[in-house]
């Protein structure tokens, strides 16, 4: 080897040194961002509402936030709106990985006070955004070459989300499924130290808790794999549904005058009111919910209403204009959605079948690939919530049946369609009647 080449190789060598460490660096820092946007939501909102909170304050607590929420969101972070995931796909398939210094700072104040305020939204799209989002500024601050700027992208956002949820594989596998869009990425290695990284600063933080308490699953008779197909077949329907109103719902208030823009989030937020005075239940993001129908703690009527109220809140305060994601709605309409089908099955089925909180954990992964149109993530995810083989093959039964049904009757999947309602086409999904725009800094969805 000549001196030059040699040369060549040891500066190549010294900054994939560097990044790998820079990497470890945004891990950590995404873990600790993460946790403060949860600690910081669960604070707010308990300020907000108190531990036994009244029908004054259910019903306007959420527009008057909103008024506030609006304001901020109309005139100093217009760009932080909605979930977060597809703005975060947006900057790192079309702007070079460049997300603005104000949209982290922006998506976490005004998801803090629109979460806390009772909007059913939740904090993991955010936080993919704001650890994405992190990862760009410290990577431009540093005058990182553009394409490293880029590949710390999905980084930020790995990290974010592993934190978020404590889940650091299925961190890994939605960054590449999602963010980048290939299982084979090159950042893979990288995206993994930083979602080690920001799992070990979440745990020491926080304690090493699972998120949900999961019951023991057992395939109790060889014909419930026939039950956990129907319910493949019934999310893929609730998911249609959902991102259907969801898409309806938020082009509707796009057609409203835009002088009312800045009060569209309060219009939610008086909805939401309404709506809690029925049932606080579908306050938040609501994984206390959750964990009551995993170990069989609800009825079935109330896990059919709350999915109802759910699918309805969530597409209001989504499509209002306010800032959260739609990652823990769908694992909680699963849950119930699930938990249903499976009180149904348990009552009435000729053949032994298992508890009630299997088919809620099976319907959590199912309405997440049918909605979120990420089916490994769904598989891993689950995985590691319960670390139990026995389960992936009922999951991967639901799943495969609730993605198909998902794709086949809405072939772009929400987060484009959401783009795409703004203008925006990522490279995999744009048209030649509709080349894609050249900046996506206004983006909202």
């Amino acid at each position: 080897m000549t001196a030059r080449p040699l040369r060549a190789w040891q500066i190549r060598l010294r900054e994939n040194q560097l990044f790998l460490a820079l990497t470890m660096v945004i891990g950590i820092l995404a873990g600790l961002t993460a946790v403060l946007f949860t600690v910081a939501i669960e604070q707010t909102s308990r300020r907000l509402f108190g531990l036994a909170p009244s029908s004054f304050r259910l019903l306007l607590v959420p527009p008057l936030m909103s008024i506030v929420t609006g304001v901020l969101l109309a005139k100093v972070f217009p760009d932080v709106r909605g979930s977060g995931v597809p703005q975060t796909e947006a900057a790192y398939q079309l702007s070079g990985g460049v997300i603005p210094g104000h949209v982290p700072f922006g998506k976490f104040l005004t998801g803090v006070l629109c979460i806390g305020s009772g909007h059913s939204m939740g904090r993991e799209g955010p936080s993919v955004q704001i650890g994405a989002g992190l990862a760009s500024v410290i990577g431009r601050w540093l005058r990182l070459s553009p394409q490293r700027v880029r590949d710390l992208v999905p980084v930020g956002a790995a990290g974010a989300l592993a934190a978020a949820f404590n889940t650091p594989v299925s961190a890994v596998v939605f960054a590449l499924e999602e963010i980048i869009g290939d299982m084979n990425a090159a950042l893979l290695g990288s995206t993994v130290v930083a979602s080690v990284a920001a799992v070990i600063v979440e745990r020491s933080i926080l304690g090493n808790a699972p998120l949900f308490r999961v019951p023991t699953y057992h395939l109790v008779h060889p014909a419930e794999l026939a039950a956990y197909a129907a319910l493949g077949v019934i999310g893929g329907v609730v998911s249609l549904a959902f991102c259907e109103g969801l898409l309806a719902l938020r082009a509707l208030f796009s057609r409203l005058p835009a002088p009312t823009k800045m009060l569209q989030p309060a219009l939610g937020g008086l909805i939401i009111g309404g709506l809690l005075l029925v049932t606080p239940a579908v306050m938040g993001v609501g994984y206390e919910y959750v964990d009551q129908a995993l170990n069989g703690g609800l009825l079935l009527k109330t896990m059919v209403l709350l999915c109802a109220l759910k699918i309805v809140a969530t597409t209001i305060s989504y499509a209002s204009g306010n800032a959260g994601g739609i990652f823990a709605p769908s694992l909680y309409i699963g849950a119930m959605a699930g938990g249903a089908v499976g009180t149904i099955v348990h009552r009435f089925a000729p053949f032994p079948t298992g508890d009630t909180g299997a088919y809620a954990l099976v319907g959590m992964g199912t309405l997440f690939a049918g909605i979120i149109r990420a089916p490994m993530t769904s598989v891993f995810m689950i995985f590691e919530i319960t670390q139990d083989y026995q389960i992936l093959v009922p999951l991967m039964v639901a799943n495969m049946l609730s993605f198909a049904i998902s794709r086949r009757y809405q072939p772009t999947p929400v987060y484009h369609a959401l783009l795409h309602q703004d203008g925006v086409y990522l490279p995999s999904s744009s048209s030649p009647q509709q080349p894609p725009p050249v900046s996506v800094g206004t983006t909202a969805c």
